[in-house]
């Protein structure tokens, strides 16, 4: 398994990792199901770290930063780890990815994530990673229910990289 800079050339791949509008609102709520390539790319015109994990030469996850402020902090957002490699360990590698790039790289003082209060499994893995939640926000399914986005935030200097991941190459782009 290899994590490094996706390249336009891998945005079909890594719409196919997304199954079903209920994956897609949970990464990306302001999308419409399906996710396609023009909507990858007009969400990469704002995002940072573009990053795919790769094995097999198929792209089995991804993840970027947006929001960033200089000095301040970065959100880690639009994770997304295929079916079949779920619950493997994936996830928490290319979260410790981001916040390598977010604390070593960008020199920032926070790393921030929003996650949906549904989705526990990601919520116990930011949970052992040390993100803490500061802000709450009502937001409605595409099916009409009613849930919780959870604002998290995690600081540099409670940041552990004791997980054995180096901080990005120096040909990461940003």
């Amino acid at each position: 398994m290899k994590i490094r800079n996706a390249h336009k050339n891998d945005y079909a791949s890594i719409c196919h990792l997304v199954k079903t509008k209920e994956e897609l609102f949970l990464i990306s709520p302001a999308s419409h199901f399906p996710l396609t390539v023009e909507k990858l790319e007009q969400i990469a015109l704002t995002r940072l770290a573009l990053t795919v994990a790769e094995s097999e030469k198929q792209i089995i996850g991804f993840v970027n930063l947006y929001d960033f402020t200089a000095g301040n902090e970065v959100f880690i957002g639009n994770l997304i780890i295929s079916n079949q490699h779920r619950k493997k360990g994936l996830g928490r590698k290319l979260v410790q990815h981001m916040l390598a790039i977010a604390f070593t790289e960008l020199k920032l003082a926070n790393v921030c994530l929003s996650v949906f209060n549904e989705n526990t499994v990601a919520l116990n893995l930011y949970h052992s990673l040390g993100f803490r939640p500061y802000a709450f926000e009502q937001r409605i399914t595409p099916d009409g229910n009613k849930v919780i986005l959870i604002h998290t935030r995690l600081k540099q200097t409670e940041w552990q990289n004791d997980t054995g991941v180096n901080p990005p190459s120096s040909d990461t782009k940003l």
